[in-house]
């Protein structure tokens, strides 16, 4: 069930809290295929599947560590509904890193928690810590911090 946030201050009565965790989602072969193609990015551990059996470490193709950012926003509207905005941007990341490769077939989801969260003259900007984790794995694929911008009326 989504966290329904109506205004800034029923957002600030969340920080510290673990906001909540999306479902999870498998990353297929192609999933992978697409994201090259949207991005140019055909390197054979993401698209050559009988090449990455034979060379790859992980005996499979992985998903671009991109593509698994990328996930991000489709996993947190999983987690958090936002209302009376007028707009609500992308506005950072920090101290991200990629702890380890999502094998193609694998399954992720988001894990969240409101850092911190500041209002700008009208503008709530939150600052998420967030674990995109891997099923059945003990080391997330990424982590960090993401900042979005949220225009509430």
């Amino acid at each position: 069930m989504k966290l329904v946030i109506n205004n800034y201050d029923e957002f600030a009565s969340h920080l510290g809290q673990e906001l909540g965790v999306s479902e999870w989602l498998e990353i297929d072969q192609q999933r992978i295929n697409l994201f090259a193609d949207a991005t140019l990015d055909h390197q054979w551990i993401h698209v050559d599947t009988e090449r990455a059996q034979k060379e790859s470490p992980y005996k499979s193709t992985i998903a671009h560590g991109y593509l698994t950012l990328s996930l991000l926003p489709y996993m947190w509207d999983q987690i958090v509904d936002v209302r009376n905005i007028k707009m609500l941007v992308n506005y950072g990341m920090t101290d991200m890193r990629f702890g380890q490769a999502v094998v193609t077939g694998s399954r992720i989801r988001l894990s969240t928690k409101l850092h911190n969260i500041q209002n700008l003259r009208g503008i709530c900007k939150a600052e998420i810590k967030f674990k995109i984790e891997i099923e059945n794995q003990r080391k997330p694929a990424l982590e960090g911090i993401a900042a979005f911008l949220y225009y509430f009326e």
